[in-house]
């Protein structure tokens, strides 16, 4: 803390006084005058300042600035002369001039005010909003458009914090970070959405000292609505915000001259300040008029404007709004932004995302619909195989959901933030399947990348692989994916060298697997590797009492993909659909609903019976009628039906378990195997 003392207790150093009381950095030590009856010295009685009439007396060592208010030259030629050596001497005709600014402070008052007033002007007469906050995440400034946007007053947000205002604000966010977000959606309490771009503000020493959002477009810089106690500092953050900001800031005066640019700006047309302060409006333009002066000539703002700006003829897009100071027209600010950049960002963003969905898994456990017993089982199963790095083998039909399964298991596991990588067994050709798989070297075969491709494996590792239709692999396939199992280790296609890998497997069929082991198309000892967290998806057909819930997920998807409104459906409708078997399970009854809402008016809301596939009632009357009816055929054709159906029956019973359903039939498991081929029900 920097101590002071004062030499003459007059008006010019009484007010210095009541100054420097203000100040958290400076300290009054003293003030001397020669006159008993000086104001300043009763003033400084009253705070706890010592007073003396020779200021030889107070004028120490420790004293850092020495303040001559007497307007002797005496005084000052002997202060000079007794000065200490770190103490600085404000002369008197400077500590006079101080005194003449204090006295007129009315008058200087009001020039700050009109100051602030005009630079409000400009921020609140652009049509985006802007809200600032400072390290503590307090607003501000806060402008009209803000306001308007969030339906909150200026005074009502002033000193509040961000979250108080704008519930779950990531402006603090922002200012930790220091990285700028731009471009976000966003839906406020109001239920208004906006797109907004957040950015953190940094002095010109590039210190952050806070961060700010503009709502839709930059535009306003700061709002400027309570009066400037601290001019200075006022000043500092309207440059800290302009310098920060990614699009071009242009402002001229009524008479079409520019006043002010900042350096988004320059990048954007190329052209320094010096080039564009003081010069005519029509300076940066390659193509087009100009709109500040077409804004000044009509006093009306101007959006949404395509133009070239700079020997760069950058593509921009240019909103210009007028300065209008108390009904007289001030000048013009305009926000450029550039639609290159904009343009560049978009496709790299695009590219990010389509990266990102090839890396990420997209589905969580919260996103499996089912309160059945059946699917409860599954899902706990699920959770419990997430928490090891453990093998799991999704058992289930066509349909059922083993994909998402999958990436449950792996957003629920420690592996969440590496890769999730999906192969397709059967949708690979089998000549290709082991070079995706486990990758090639150079030269390993016509048409080789020359350095070779990492596999899938590779490319998973410390994520996780999900193996889907592992059931259609080939033998060969099959032997070099148990060395992983075995070793945790791959060999690419033409190499030698072994690569260790950390990669959990998850893998799905809807095959008979026992039915393959049987049959010699399956290893056995590949399918015990597989099977150590074995988990079986039930059939849509038992967990029928799920399908109000998944109908009302799939609506919402629906509604999405075709734009429509359809939140329900009738009694009738679901009754139809609790009785259908779903062969083809929830894609089956996503592809049914999708039917029918194509064929429902457009100003429908509820789904009923009537836009059902028919082949739904018939399900509904073959099973009322289904004791009614006189079996046609022969007595063996019929026993053949017969004989399907409590095959059929048994199967259903024991949930796709082979082994009790031929217990509970009395037939050993191949006679099963063969009945059920011969029925093609395998």
């Amino acid at each position: 803390m920097q101590s002071i003392l004062i030499i003459g207790a007059g008006a010019g150093g009484t007010a210095i006084l009541q100054l420097l009381s203000k100040s958290d950095h400076l300290r009054t030590t003293a003030i001397v005058d020669i006159r008993e009856d000086a104001p300043g010295l009763a003033l400084a009685k009253i705070s706890g300042i010592a007073t003396n009439k020779d200021w030889r007396a107070v004028l120490t060592e420790d004293i850092d600035m020495v303040v001559d208010v007497t307007g002797e030259p005496t005084v000052f030629e002997e202060l000079l002369l007794a000065l200490p050596k770190r103490a600085v001497l404000i002369p008197g005709t400077i500590a006079y001039l101080i005194v003449q600014l204090l006295n007129e402070k009315d008058f200087y008052i009001n020039k700050t005010k009109q100051a602030a007033y005009k630079q409000q002007i400009i921020f609140n007469s652009i049509e985006e909003g802007m809200i600032g906050i400072d390290p503590e995440g307090q607003i501000i400034f806060f402008n009209k458009s803000a306001a308007r946007m969030t339906d909150i007053s200026v005074a009502e947000a002033m000193g509040k914090h961000i979250n108080d205002i704008i519930v779950g604000s990531e402006l603090p966010r922002v200012y930790e970070s220091g990285i700028a977000e731009i471009n976000q959606e966003l839906k406020l309490t109001n239920e208004k959405e906006i797109v907004a771009s957040r950015f953190p503000m940094i002095d010109g020493k590039g210190n952050r000292i806070g961060a700010f959002a503009v709502f839709k477009d930059i535009s306003e810089v700061v709002n400027l609505a309570e009066e400037i106690t601290n001019l200075k500092e006022i000043q500092m953050m309207l440059e800290a915000i302009i310098q920060s900001s990614d699009d071009a800031i242009s402002v001229v005066d009524e008479k079409g001259r520019g006043i002010l640019v900042n350096p988004a700006y320059t990048r954007i047309t190329g052209l320094q300040p010096e080039e564009i302060l003081g010069k005519p409006a029509t300076i940066d333009i390659s193509e087009g008029e100009s709109m500040h002066l077409k804004v000044l000539r009509t006093k009306k703002p101007i959006r949404g404007v395509n133009m070239r700006l700079g020997s760069k003829k950058r593509e921009v897009i240019v909103n210009v709004a007028p300065v209008v100071v108390n009904d007289c027209l001030k000048g013009s600010v305009g926000v450029i932004h550039d639609m290159t950049e904009m343009r560049s960002l978009t496709k790299e963003l695009d590219r990010a995302r389509t990266i990102i969905r090839t890396l990420e898994s997209k589905y969580t456990f919260e996103d499996i619909i089912g309160d059945s017993e059946e699917m409860r089982i599954s899902v706990e199963q699920a959770k419990l195989a997430a928490k090891t790095p453990v093998t799991v083998f999704l058992r289930g039909e066509s349909g059922t959901g083993k994909e998402l399964f999958a990436h449950a298991i792996h957003s629920a596991s420690d592996r969440i933030y590496n890769k999730f990588i999906r192969v397709n067994c059967a949708a690979i050709a089998e000549h290709l399947l082991e070079s995706e798989l486990f990758g090639y070297e150079e030269g390993a075969f016509t048409g080789a990348k020359r350095g070779g491709k990492r596999g899938f494996f590779e490319e998973a590792n410390n994520g996780s692989i999900f193996l889907d239709e592992i059931g259609e692999m080939s033998l060969n396939t099959q032997a070099k994916l148990l060395r992983v199992f075995q070793e945790g280790e791959i060999v690419r296609v033409g190499g030698t060298k072994p690569i260790e890998i950390n990669v959990r497997i998850i893998a799905a069929t809807n095959v008979n697997m026992e039915k393959a082991l049987l049959e010699g198309t399956f290893r056995e000892d590949l399918y015990y590797r597989l099977n150590r967290m074995p988990i079986h998806i039930p059939p849509l057909r038992q967990r029928k009492e799920d399908i109000p819930q998944l109908v009302e997920r799939l609506l919402v998807k629906l509604n999405q993909e075709y734009g429509r409104n359809i939140h329900n459906v009738t009694p009738n409708a679901l009754k139809l659909l609790k009785v259908h078997d779903w062969p083809g399970n929830v894609r089956e009854l996503e592809n049914v609903l999708s039917r029918a809402m194509i064929f429902m008016q457009s100003n429908e809301t509820i789904l009923d019976e009537s836009y059902l596939s028919k082949s739904l009632f018939h399900a509904v009357h073959q099973e009322n009628t289904v004791e009614m009816e006189l079996q046609e055929g022969t007595l063996a054709e019929q026993i053949d039906k017969t004989e399907q159906r409590i095959l059929q029956q048994a199967i259903q019973a024991s949930q796709n378990n082979k082994m009790q359903a031929a217990k509970q039939l009395g037939i050993s498991i191949r006679s099963l195997y063969y009945k059920l081929e011969k029925h093609n029900l395998a």
